[in-house]
């Protein structure tokens, strides 16, 4: 038996050293590793017949071996791992195989449209990237469906290597369980199939969590130093980048322009000849949309419409006196592409009657991207006609009476129609006057920019001529050669080729318009077999679109082809579809040597052009370059077998008759060394000469005079930048790296946007997303570039599948060029703006998404991964001592922050009673009828009224109802269950008659009862409450269906109806002895959404009512009108307590009235002429959305707010300074003084600290540094300053009340520079917390607490809200300078982040500044993660705008990276009744996934 246990141990090793030598040789394939698998699976079996030491040595060594031996074919078959750990979403499939086979070996390249950066290379690194894993969860969308998977009681690991796919998993015995926890792999992650997940929403924080804690990339700048005064950028290069190492790179001269004995001395001369000589030589042949020929323009067609058509612009344009166009004037060519006939005779006819032509788009309608730049150049070149054929005028919009309507930014034109018919035939005796080339302007080129302007580049009749005959040296053209233009005969090469020196050498150009190639892509292909041209001038695009199409296309003969002209050649990625097409086509004909790319500019006109050479065995130029050496501006020689190279291709030599150097694309233009990358500078007759109109854009780059390393000039002529970037190889030869408009500089390294493009087709282009139109660009955050992608995804495309494609697209181009993305958007079919000819218009989709406009489908942001220069986080210092805080005060002049009310003194009659309910009985039997109460109703009018002695009797037949029918002893607690109003008043007041405790409570929403009810019956459970008082109509409420499906309403305490109240009075009202003892409980419901209730005594409510009588100077010939909810709060205490104490009249608003009619509470301040109101921020929010538009007719129907003295909001949060500015700006003009709106400050501990009041000091307002409040202190700013917060006075301290700033940590008092919790000492502070529980002992330090050093005796109230006090140079009534308060925010609700304090509402409004479809906005924090949640007003197609709009605004205004995005629909936040948002509601709600959100965004 022993024997047979070391055989089969001796068996199992040799097995698995096997499987694992094995291993080393496979090719990873689907089959091997399934073999690999079955291996193991034997082994395990046989380890079931061995014994326990034998199952723990093997159950190592088959750990060892799936490490080594599986997890590399998991490595290879990953891609970016969307679906983390926590996922709940099915494993993804294993990828095809096919596409992971190693590169081939035959020298054949993939025939997709993609970068030298090889797809091989792409798919390479996405199979090979290990080095930084990202698990991203996938954003959410409405309606998704939710698929969970149960697996209970199996054990499921996952390599952090494979968790992405999760192709592979292994089951182990249970009893290995333990075992197998104990092992220790390589980096994994490991999940236990079957543990509960509490939400969708949590796990995908968890992953997001857990992906953040992974290490990124060291960041290449220093981090930001905020040292309170400035935000400091430290440079800090890379000390291991490559730098440039070779000589000082010289110019290189073209070979010498020849001198040809039968060259015109001008372009017209040669149109003349070629017109009189050979008039029946084709020239120009048009296609139509079928392929067939349209139109054959011949030379001698050509002069004879063309000098008609110059005639009629100098003599039939305006009157002989007065004519519209004289020579030298600039008039716009508006031609479609797929009239090229109409274009050409346009054109010379411009130049024989010596006007200037400007060929521009036609504009297909009045908002056309890009339309309103070119209308700028037009109004700059003083353009005033617009020449245009017959059917491109009839297909301009018109207006209503039938004229051409002027677009927008365009100047006043007249549209001139070139047809013969519509012309006048010159007469006999006139000639155009042809002279030689000179340097009068001949035509003006524009050129549109990056930031989406467009400039016109000058070309002078010179420059025109010499052009052509550098163009026909190059490319030796001969006469009666036949070239096929698929090219944009209007501008760049498809001009200067099919237009220009076709002319001059007499050529025959096929003109394929661009309509043609979208029907047949082989179109300029079956012309050259046709025609069988000579030369072809394409793109490759072309290209690109005749491999896809020749399948089906079989007589293809290019053996005609002499010369392939690539326009885009210079751009680094054109060199695969140059390759793939020759491979494909050269069996049929096609000869390498005869593609030629070139190189070339607006400005520079041709720069370089490779030319066809008779020796096929010298093969074109070519360079492997490494990638990151490139970012640096360095040319470092590569291999390919590296992934991050780019192989660019020679565009030949320069240009005869020029000039070329490199310089350094900024500062000075100094000559770059041999291996740099710099802008190209041509010196040349064969130029642009400037941008038209632009003095110093001209002087910039059109007469740049390059310096050598000394500081010499290298030439005394100028050289005008090409915009190329490059550098000039061995040979002479000129090669092209990228552009200056696509030059993209990120943390100082220069990153190609085409070469980015090329990375993201090279992803499985074709699944996805359409080729040719991804846009990348580059916008400044947080002072850097940051690089975004926008794609147009195919509609098929699933949202999961699109997800993917866009991770693995960040992974790409972050291991190919070493950058982050910052934002990737796939926005639907047909949605980016185009350019004419089909392509992407850049600067028009940079501009949408500025705006916020682009209406993405599919967005993922990655500001964790590419912003690295975020400030340092903050190191908090350890706490100094008691002693060094008072001294260094003393030292730095700054006083302690402690301020106080004025005395409280008691002067009147009523102030003689310790309790409400005497001075209740004491009006009522001094003065019994006065009116304390009138309730208005929705159409303003008086619904009921209390006088003193009403109220008295009412309160004693509800204090007769409480002792009869309820029971009641002294001391229950009463539930008051009433809607606004005098029932409520008269309940409380009836409670105190009888010796009870009331408790307010905000009634049930009969629409919304499901959600109201549990609240109010939490209310009544927590206080003890012995019985409930209601209305019947409540009261039937309570017992409706509805209500029992909700709660229990078995378990209610009894419910009394006040509706009948007995007649009888009671035997005796009670009276109270006790001072402190309990008057009633405030129970309401903070911000952060506990809820709790504070014992007020008698003694305090007295203090509390006296306070706010001195402070307001109430007094019973006053009237007040209150608009705000009586259940908690100042709003309670005014609502029903004093009027009481104070005599005045209380005019009662309900605010639920303000829903059907808004002027409801101006109305009535207006025409009761009351002098003080108080609302809250609801109601004043209500106003000024609900009348802004309906002040006229306010004003018209009388209302007056001229005598509004003091219009005070109530709440417990920051003042909003934007909400009552607003208010007061638009009800100025209805008599609203600014300086009455004021606020109040008031907190749990003490429902009242600070009040306007009718008397002191206009409300103070200051700026602050936003960036010192985050550490805590206070510096104070001018308006407008950087970052500067702005904060309004809190309202003047109450009377009797004490305040100081104490360090809500350490509890030591602090300087008015620093930021601390707000404390209060005051006769009415609450007595603490009831929960009835005996909870309240825990809390009982907010009511009860000492400072640490300092005034030890005196006790404070926390009141839970961090501040400051300012003393300014304002005096109060007593002579002295007013110290004024301002509130912040709560300490609860303050985010600690990168050990800095930020507030939400800060956050909250740069985040709805950011895009005009925010409606309202909330963030919290979760897990180290901010969570900005905002409300959509627009359609849902909006919503993904906003998630790169958020991120980018909390990013620049506050340096920090939002982690989740959630858009919902309006009303979502919840906000209490006093207009403060619920934010932990709202958490709450979020994680347990009850949101129902339009869109979650998870940000990288």
């Amino acid at each position: 038996m022993q024997l047979s246990l070391y055989s089969n141990f001796i068996f199992c090793f040799i097995l698995l050293l096997f499987c694992f030598i094995k291993s080393e040789k496979c090719d990873f394939s689907a089959e091997s590793n399934h073999l690999h698998v079955c291996f193991s699976f034997y082994a395990l079996y046989l380890l079931l017949l061995s014994n326990m030491y034998v199952h723990i040595c093997v159950c190592v060594c088959v750990c060892v071996y799936i490490y080594v031996c599986v997890c590399p074919p998991a490595r290879l078959l990953t891609s970016v791992g969307m679906e983390g750990p926590m996922s709940h979403r099915a494993p993804l499939g294993p990828p095809s195989a096919a596409r992971f086979h190693r590169r081939r070996t035959s020298g054949t390249r993939d025939e997709r449209y993609r970068s030298d950066v090889h797809t091989e290379a792409v798919q390479a690194v996405l199979a090979r990237h290990v080095e930084r894993k990202v698990a991203v969860p996938m954003p959410s969308k409405r309606r998704s469906l939710v698929v969970q998977t149960s697996m209970d009681g199996l054990l499921l690991i996952i390599c952090e290597d494979c968790c992405r796919t999760a192709t592979t998993c292994f089951f182990f015995p249970l009893y290995c369980r333990e075992l197998a926890e104990n092992i220790t792999l390589a980096p994994c992650v490991c999940l236990f199939a079957g543990v509960p997940v509490s939400s969708r929403v949590s796990a995908k924080i968890q992953q997001l969590v857990n992906t953040l804690k992974q290490p990124r990339r060291p960041p290449l700048r220093e981090f930001f130093v905020d040292d309170f005064d400035e935000l400091l950028e430290v440079q800090q290069p890379d000390p291991n980048q490559p730098r440039p190492e070779g000589a000082e790179m010289m110019p290189v001269r073209g070979e010498a322009l020849g001198v040809v004995t039968n060259w015109p001395p001008s372009l017209e001369a040669a149109l003349q000849r070629w017109g009189t000589i050979s008039p029946k030589a084709p020239c120009l042949t048009s296609l139509d949309t079928a392929g067939k020929p349209l139109y054959v323009l011949t030379y001698g067609k050509l002069w004879s419409r063309s000098i008609k058509l110059a005639y009629n612009i100098l003599h039939k344009l305006g009157s002989k006196q007065e004519p519209m166009v004289r020579p030298g004037d600039r008039v716009a060519l508006v031609f479609p592409n797929n009239d090229p006939v109409a274009f050409m005779v346009a054109f010379y006819g411009c130049l024989l009657a010596e006007v200037v032509p400007v060929p521009i788009e036609v504009p297909l309608s009045r908002k056309d991207a890009g339309s309103q730049q070119i209308g700028f150049l037009l109004g700059s070149c003083g353009v005033t006609v617009a020449l245009t054929s017959d059917a491109c005028h009839k297909g301009l919009p018109k207006s209503a009476t039938g004229e051409i309507p002027q677009f927008k930014g365009w100047p006043k034109l007249l549209w001139f129609v070139t047809e013969s018919k519509h012309l006048s035939k010159p007469p006999r005796d006139w000639f155009p006057h042809i002279k030689d080339a000179n340097n009068d302007t001949a035509y003006i080129e524009y050129k549109t920019c990056k930031d989406g302007s467009v400039l016109g580049v000058t070309v002078t009749r010179i420059a025109l001529l010499t052009h052509c005959q550098a163009l026909t040296q190059s490319c030796s053209y001969t006469e009666a050669e036949t070239i096929v233009n698929v090219l944009d005969f209007k501008k760049d090469v498809g001009l200067w080729h099919g237009i220009l020196t076709s002319v001059m050498n007499m050529m025959h150009v096929i003109s394929v318009p661009y309509s043609l190639m979208k029907v047949n892509p082989l179109s300029w292909i079956q012309k050259v077999c046709q025609y069988k041209a000579k030369v072809a001038c394409v793109k490759s695009r072309d290209m690109h679109w005749a491999l896809v199409a020749h399948k089906d296309q079989k007589d293809i003969n290019l053996s005609s082809l002499r010369m392939l002209l690539v326009a885009d050649g210079s751009n680094p990625w054109s060199i695969s579809s140059c390759d793939a097409f020759l491979n494909v086509f050269q069996t049929k004909g096609l000869r390498g040597e005869v593609i030629c790319p070139c190189a070339s500019s607006p400005e520079a006109l041709t720069v370089a052009i490779r030319r066809p050479v008779e020796d096929s065995s010298q093969p074109p130029g070519r360079g492997v370059l490494s990638m990151q050496g490139l970012s640096y501006g360095v040319v470092r020689v590569d291999t390919e077998e590296r992934l991050s190279v780019l192989t660019v291709q020679d565009v030949g030599t320069v240009t005869p008759g020029g000039l070329v150097c490199v310089v350094k694309p900024e500062g000075v233009p100094q000559l770059c060394q041999t291996d740099e990358i710099g802008e190209l500078c041509v010196c040349s007759i064969a130029t642009g000469t400037s941008y038209y109109g632009l003095t110093g854009m001209t002087k910039n780059t059109f007469e740049v005079y390059p310096v050598s390393s000394s500081g010499g000039l290298i030439s005394e002529y100028a050289f005008v930048r090409t915009g190329l970037l490059g550098f000039i190889g061995p040979g002479g030869l000129v090669f092209i790296t990228g552009k200056m408009d696509g030059l993209i500089m990120v943390s100082g390294r220069r990153h190609n946007a085409d070469d980015i493009v090329a990375t993201a087709l090279a992803v499985e282009p074709m699944k996805f997303v359409y080729r040719g139109r991804i846009a990348v660009f580059s916008v400044t955050v947080l002072r850097d570039e940051r690089i975004v992608v926008v794609a147009e995804q195919r509609p098929d495309s699933t949202e999961e599948d699109s997800f993917q494609w866009m991770s693995r697209v960040l992974q790409a181009i972050d291991s190919i060029h070493g950058v982050g993305v910052f934002c990737l958007a796939l926005v639907p079919a047909n949605t980016l703006p185009k350019t004419p000819l089909g392509g992407i218009h850049l600067s028009e989709i940079k501009q949408l998404y500025l705006e916020g406009g682009l209406h993405p489908c599919n967005v993922l942001m990655c500001p964790h991964t590419c912003v690295t220069n975020l400030p340092k986080p903050r190191q908090k210092q350890p706490e100094i001592g008691p002693a060094s805080v008072m001294v260094g005060n003393l030292v730095s002049g700054k006083r302690i922050a402690q301020a106080s009310g004025r005395d409280l003194g008691q002067t009147d009659d009523n102030d003689q009673f310790l309790f409400l309910s005497e001075v209740l009985q004491w009006r009522a039997q001094t003065t019994p009828d006065h009116v304390l109460y009138t309730l208005l109703s929705s159409r303003g009018a008086v619904s009921s009224s209390l006088t003193c002695l009403q109220l008295h009797k009412r309160a004693e037949r509800v204090a007769a109802l409480l002792m009869e029918r309820g029971g009641l002893q002294e001391g229950d607690h009463v539930a008051l269950v009433y809607p606004p109003g005098i029932d409520l008043i008269a309940a409380f007041y009836g409670c105190l008659y009888a010796g009870c405790v009331p408790i307010t409570v905000r009634p049930p929403h009969p629409q919304n009862i499901s959600t109201t009810l549990p609240t109010v019956k939490m209310i009544v459970e927590v206080s003890h409450s012995a019985c409930v008082m209601t209305t019947a109509v409540i009261c039937k409420l309570l017992r409706s269906k509805e209500a029992t499906a909700t709660v229990d309403i078995r378990n209610w305490p009894p419910v009394l109806d006040t509706d009948d109240l007995p007649k009888k009075k009671p035997p005796a009202l009670y009276k109270p002895t006790n001072p402190d003892g309990l008057a009633y409980l405030d129970f309401s419901v903070s911000t952060t959404g506990m809820l709790a209730g504070v014992q007020m005594s008698h003694n305090a409510v007295g203090a509390f009512c006296r306070s706010v009588k001195l402070q307001c100077e109430l007094y019973p010939s006053r009237e007040v009108a209150i608009c705000l909810d009586p259940y908690c709060g100042l709003g309670f205490v005014l609502w029903c307590l004093c009027s009481v104490y104070s005599g005045h009249q209380s005019i009662l608003i309900p605010p639920v009235e303000l829903e059907s009619n808004p002027a409801l509470w101006l109305l009535a301040v207006s025409q009761l002429r009351v002098r003080d109101t108080f609302c809250s921020y609801s109601v004043m929010e209500l106003c000024t959305k609900g009348l802004g538009l309906q002040t006229e007719a306010l004003k018209a129907r009388g209302l007056d707010l001229s005598r509004v003295r003091a219009c005070v909001v109530v709440a417990e949060e920051r003042p909003r300074m934007s909400l009552t500015h607003s208010f007061s700006k638009l009800f100025k003009d209805l008599g609203l003084h600014p300086r009455s709106v004021s606020t109040a400050f008031g907190c749990r501990v003490n429902l009242a600290i600070c009040l306007q009041g009718t008397s002191g000091p206009d409300p103070t307002t200051v700026y602050v540094d936003m960036r010192a409040l985050r550490h805590d202190r206070v510096r104070l700013v001018e308006r407008g300053s950087p970052h500067s917060l702005p904060l309004m006075e809190s309202g003047k301290i109450l009377p009797g009340v004490r305040i100081i700033i104490a360090n809500p940590e350490t509890k030591g008092p602090l300087g008015d520079s620093h930021l601390g919790e707000i404390w209060v000492h005051s006769a009415h502070n609450g007595s603490g917390y009831y929960s009835g529980y005996g909870e309240e002992v825990l809390q009982s330090d907010h009511f009860n607490s000492r400072l640490s050093f300092g005034d030890t005796q005196t006790v404070w109230a926390r009141t839970g809200y961090l501040g400051f006090l300012r003393r300014t140079e304002l005096t109060d009534a007593n002579g002295e300078r007013h110290d004024a308060l301002f509130v912040v925010g709560a300490l609860e609700e303050a985010m600690e982040l990168r050990g800095m304090r930020y507030h939400p509402i800060d956050i909250e409004t740069s985040v709805i500044r950011a895009h005009k479809s925010i409606m309202e906005c909330a963030v919290f924090p979760w897990t180290n993660l901010l969570v900005v949640v905002v409300e959509l007003e627009g359609s849902e197609q909006e919503a993904l705008d906003l998630v790169p709009m958020v991120t980018k605004a909390v990013l620049e205004e506050h340096y920090l990276i939002v982690g989740v995005v959630v858009v919902t629909d309006i009303g979502v936040i919840p906000i209490n009744s006093r207009g403060e948002k619920q934010r932990m509601h709202l958490r709450d709600g979020f994680l347990q996934d009850q949101l129902d959100p339009i869109y979650v965004a998870y940000n990288m």
